[in-house]
């Protein structure tokens, strides 16, 4: 018997999820069929109940646009999952119920750790305010940074997710108060999609290059252009998510199988076919 997964996304058509578990199967020898599969949000419910209808199936990932409805759908969320609102990762547990989880904040942290990126006593400004950046919140968190700071476009949003997790080293501001903040950051993480557009966040440059360190969520063929401008403006540790996309991935397969993959063969393969 082979245990099946699939991932859930519209658009679904390139998505690396199957080469990535498969290339995680082959480092234990075990054989899994990972799949990838279309819907739309009328019929995800019943595309997602009827890949379950068959017993061989242990899971499934899911992207976007259905990762807040499917955390509606099972019947159980992690802790995590309950803080992001939303579900990446879904479990057939041996009672046949079915649990939620989101893979995201471990995968970041995991890159981060692999790149020498310690978090602990240091200062984090995370931007961007939505689901990329709540699901990452508890998992910065739990490192113990000296502080974590939220700056988003609109306020309001940034000082919402700051209240999900009250602490005193945790806060939200908008992208104008960023410059009263006198202390530097040590890591700048973007989990806002300005990268994508070819366009950089709305930040002054003195903030990225008194950083030591600027991470990218997006990735590319080659450094994204928040990635060249802070190289340009002295930063030396500058990276891309294509790491946190495989971190995620193997964070979900030791949730199905039990056992951690080594990611860096993944990344590297990945890397040469961008």
């Amino acid at each position: 018997m082979t245990d099946k997964y699939t991932v859930f996304g519209n658009p679904i058509a390139q998505s690396k999820s199957p080469i990535i578990h498969a290339m995680f199967a082959k480092q234990f020898g075990m054989d899994i069929g990972y799949d990838k599969t279309f819907a739309t949000p009328d019929n995800f419910v019943e595309t997602i109940e009827s890949f379950f209808e068959d017993s061989e199936t242990k899971g499934c990932n899911v992207t976007s646009p259905f990762k807040e409805q499917v955390s509606k759908w099972v019947g159980e969320l992690s802790n995590n999952a309950k803080l992001a609102g939303a579900v990446n990762t879904v479990i057939r547990k041996e009672d046949g119920r079915f649990l939620g989880d989101t893979t995201d904040g471990p995968g970041l942290v995991q890159d981060l750790l692999r790149l020498g990126v310690c978090i602990k006593g240091i200062r984090v400004l995370l931007l961007g305010a939505g689901g990329a950046a709540r699901g990452v919140l508890q998992s910065i968190l739990n490192l113990a940074p000296d502080s974590l700071v939220i700056a988003n476009r609109t306020e309001s949003k940034a000082k919402l997710l700051a209240s999900l997790i009250p602490q005193n080293n945790f806060i939200g501001i908008g992208f104008d108060e960023l410059n009263s903040i006198e202390q530097p950051f040590d890591l700048i993480i973007n989990s806002t999609t300005t990268s994508l557009s070819g366009e950089l966040p709305p930040i002054a440059d003195n903030i990225i290059s008194q950083s030591t360190t600027v991470y990218d969520m997006s990735y590319g063929d080659k450094p994204t252009i928040l990635m060249y401008h802070a190289q340009n403006l002295g930063v030396n540790n500058t990276f891309d998510g294509l790491g946190m996309l495989v971190g995620q991935a193997a964070e979900s397969f030791y949730l199905w199988k039990g056992v951690r993959p080594d990611v860096d063969p993944v990344i590297k393969t990945l890397r040469s076919t961008l």
